[in-house]
């Protein structure tokens, strides 16, 4: 009961479920009846792309619910690339980003992902999608040199390198960013690392100073982290997909009774140039609505 109190609390502050909480709850129930039909579930979603879900895929089943899970860092990924940009997808996970950017957006794609249980969920979206062209994956952890890490398996969107062996762990190989980039010239970083990032952006410096990048987005951010964005031309930002507006204090839409609903950090360099991406951009359509 617990639970359906809390999934009801997050229905009620997604921005895009906050006016149709019942439909949020239709889809709910639909999928946890589907689930247990097949192993295998292959749901419509944005831009005629498809995702292939299965039970305790946690940030995929959310985009069942919700349309966009993370809705203004996902808005702001389908606003501002475009087709031929370079889109680094830094712990992709089952690839709901990748799908995005490249499904959606045309964008070429680098989805990096250390489990090789979840690239093979990685790897199924990018197929059935017919992604393959325009999408590299690279099974690895990234970190700030090159070597090996231990990382969990099991967990899903939680696995995360750890600092001990134990049971349910796992050696991988890891790299720095800048090793798997190389001269490529990224558009946009999705950083998403299970408080990893730090170690990360260490091994990120030279990507970091490339002038095409123009936007990161990640999950958590430190004191060293600001600051080293801050030093090399980042401001953070905030963004409203349904309005468009790019700006660097917090908005209306990220907050719900007053408590701040869960999205990915912006730093934004090239602040003119990012702002007339995202305004200029096609519309897009989520549950019906068009933005």
């Amino acid at each position: 009961m617990q639970s359906l109190r809390t999934v009801g609390r997050n229905f009620a502050a997604h921005p895009l479920t906050r006016d149709g909480q019942l439909g949020a709850w239709a889809r709910f129930v639909a999928w946890h009846l589907r689930s247990r039909l097949s192993s295998e579930v292959v749901v419509p979603w944005i831009g005629g792309q498809r995702l292939v879900v299965r039970p305790g895929m946690t940030g995929a089943t959310g985009n069942l619910y919700y349309g966009l899970h993370e809705f203004m860092s996902m808005g702001l990924i389908l606003h501002f690339l475009r087709a031929g940009d370079l889109f680094l997808d830094a712990g992709a996970n089952v690839g709901t980003y990748t799908v995005l950017a490249s499904g959606v957006c045309r964008a070429r794609t680098v989805a990096i992902e250390a489990d090789s249980d979840t690239v093979r969920d990685l790897a199924r979206n990018v197929e059935i999608n017919g992604l393959q062209e325009l999408v590299t994956i690279e099974v690895l952890a990234l970190g700030p040199e090159d070597g090996e890490v231990m990382f969990t398996t099991g967990l899903g969107a939680m696995n995360q390198v750890v600092s001990e062996r134990r049971a349910g762990v796992r050696i991988v190989p890891q790299k720095t960013l800048d090793h798997v980039v190389g001269d490529g010239q990224p558009a946009l970083l999705k950083l998403d690392v299970e408080n990893y990032e730090d170690q990360v952006l260490q091994g990120s410096i030279e990507v970091l100073k490339k002038p095409s990048l123009k936007v990161v987005a990640l999950e958590a951010t430190s004191d060293w982290s600001t600051k080293l964005f801050a030093d090399l031309g980042f401001e953070r930002a905030f963004y409203d997909p349904f309005t468009r507006i790019l700006q660097r204090e917090p908005n209306k839409l990220a907050f719900s009774d007053g408590k701040w609903t869960r999205s990915n950090e912006f730093f934004v360099r090239d602040w003119d140039f990012v702002e007339e991406r995202v305004k200029t951009a096609k519309p897009i359509t989520v549950l019906g609505r068009s933005f």
